[in-house]
């Protein structure tokens, strides 16, 4: 277990914050979709002597002098995530996904290019030149929706949007989708409109990584992804790209974007990729996923809408707007008996996205504390009943609650 009395001994204040989190982690169900838990040697990597040095440019081409070891260091990291996701190149300086994106735009756009990217409201992320990013005014961006029917994507409307815009950059990949992505579907439409194709798969990384969905690599372009979601890493950015893209992108990263890497980081990274390579992680990720469709297939049991009605990966999002409450309620509802998510736009959401109508579900961090299926119906019944009783419980009712959540949290400890 990590030891913090320096902390303790230097600074109180923050050791006290510190223990509080460790203790609301240790005690509380985590259900937001983009969380995860690290295994301590991440995290001691992350505090290591590595966060000392300086290493502008990259393994060879130093601005500072000795870096040998850190060279070693971003080198095994670079080469594991070409051998895990079958990668031509890869850069993991990026210190998060938002910031890998932004270099592959930097990389392959111009100012006022056009670029074709999944809107915020059907699952994108702000990332992909929403409106609210500041990416955005530098290029003419059209985004497509999903189906209003089905809340699935239409790849025959996107093609026909392609058609339409001609964009020069095509953007796959999303932050509150539930099923699974064809990125060869993707593929061909760029194709037939000369366009290139960036995936942003940071949510189903480690579902890449086990082969639970098909990898996005021998398609695209670029690949960006964050090591901290369902890969189980540290908070971080990587991108991976075809080989002739290789120098763009590296110039992109530094010194177009960034400055000197996070080393310790970048250390974490290499070690959480490794950890990816073993048939542990694989049998992890199964468990994920049995735990998405169980969380999926208990609520719809219990009456509640699931977007798409059910799910193909790590998350699950719920529609609330039949029910008279909103996401914000729920969220903040749940968070009083311990159990942690997040609100989330649905497709088509009409309300603030402050407030929003919907609640976003994830299984990872709860799968690697060690939940299965039965500990997930527990908590998917809870929820629902929180639901039906639009977020008005009683005291009795919300001790209740929090025993039984208390009473999971002991059977899978965290930190002991």
């Amino acid at each position: 277990m990590l030891n913090f009395d320096k902390i303790k001994n230097t600074d109180i204040d923050v050791y006290n914050a510190i223990i509080a989190e460790k203790n609301r982690q240790n005690s509380c169900i985590e259900m937001i979709a983009s969380e995860n838990f690290t295994s301590e040697a991440v995290m001691q990597a992350m505090g290591s002597y590595l966060t000392n040095k300086y290493a502008e440019g990259y393994p060879g081409q130093r601005y500072y002098s000795g870096c040998q070891n850190i060279d070693i260091v971003e080198n095994l990291a670079c080469d594991r995530a070409c051998k895990l996701f079958g990668a031509e190149h890869a850069n993991v300086q990026p210190h998060s996904g938002a910031q890998a994106n932004e270099a592959v735009y930097i990389a392959c756009l111009e100012k006022g290019d056009t670029v074709l990217s999944m809107s915020l409201n059907s699952g994108g992320h702000i990332s992909h030149l929403s409106k609210a990013s500041a990416q955005s005014r530098f290029y003419n961006t059209c985004y497509y929706e999903v189906n209003p029917e089905t809340y699935l994507i239409d790849y025959d409307e996107i093609l026909n949007l392609a058609i339409n815009n001609k964009p020069k950059l095509i953007i796959a990949g999303a932050s509150a989708y539930p099923r699974k992505i064809d990125f060869a579907k993707f593929k061909e439409i760029a194709d037939k409109v000369g366009a290139l194709l960036m995936v942003d798969m940071a949510h189903i990384a480690g579902l890449v990584a086990a082969n639970l969905h098909m990898s996005p690599v021998p398609y695209a372009d670029f690949v960006t992804f964050t090591t901290h979601k369902t890969l189980r890493g540290p908070r971080g950015g990587v991108i991976l790209c075809k080989s002739k893209w290789a120098q763009k992108i590296d110039s992109a990263v530094f010194p177009k974007m960034q400055g000197g890497p996070l080393e310790h980081i970048i250390a974490a990274k290499a070690i959480c990729l490794k950890e990816a390579m073993q048939e542990e992680f694989k049998t992890y990720q199964n468990q994920v996923i049995k735990n998405a469709q169980s969380l999926a297939k208990t609520l719809i049991s219990e009456h509640i809408n699931i977007i798409t009605n059910g799910t193909d990966n790590h998350l699950v999002l719920i529609d609330l707007r039949q029910y008279g409450i909103t996401g914000k309620e729920l969220a903040n509802t749940l968070d009083l008996i311990g159990i942690t998510t997040n609100k989330n736009a649905i497709p088509f959401d009409t309300t603030s996205k402050t407030v929003t109508s919907g609640i976003r579900l994830g299984t990872p961090a709860i799968t690697t504390r060690g939940f299965i299926e039965g500990d997930v119906e527990i908590i998917a019944k809870i929820i629902a009943e929180i639901i039906h009783n639009k977020c008005k419980i009683s005291q009795e009712k919300s001790t209740k609650y929090k025993q039984i959540v208390e009473k999971l949290c002991r059977k899978y400890p965290l930190y002991r």
